[in-house]
């Protein structure tokens, strides 16, 4: 079997063919996560995640600088005009979704969702 490999695509080291980036791995295992239990969770194999813990092992000063800039991003939140469109569309979606249920409730159905 072919060696995983990691590659970078522009969003950062990830496990080819996957979406799934080293900083996610270092996530999990920041947690106390095992690597076989990683590996389930994000249904990649074994040697994927090993790739991965090679990559962050090789990389170590570069991996953890990114990764705590990626944590203070993720900090800082949304600008605030970001956010209140996103809330926006979100009510909108609890709404719609809402509406659904209470024609489910009535015995209603639409084309889009019959039963």
């Amino acid at each position: 079997m072919a060696e995983s490999v990691i590659i970078d695509r522009g969003r950062g080291p990830e496990i080819a063919g996957t979406r799934i980036t080293v900083y996610d791995i270092v996530d999990y295992l920041e947690e106390g996560w095992h690597p076989t239990a990683i590996a389930a969770f994000f249904r990649i194999s074994s040697r994927e995640v090993d790739a991965a813990l090679r990559y962050i092992e090789e990389h170590q000063e570069e991996v953890r600088a990114e990764y705590q800039r990626i944590l203070a991003r993720a900090a800082k939140g949304n600008p605030p005009e970001l956010q209140s469109q996103l809330d926006a569309g979100h009510a909108r979606f609890l709404e719609k979704v809402r509406e659904r249920a209470r024609a489910n409730g009535r015995g209603e159905s639409d084309e889009r969702n019959p039963g």
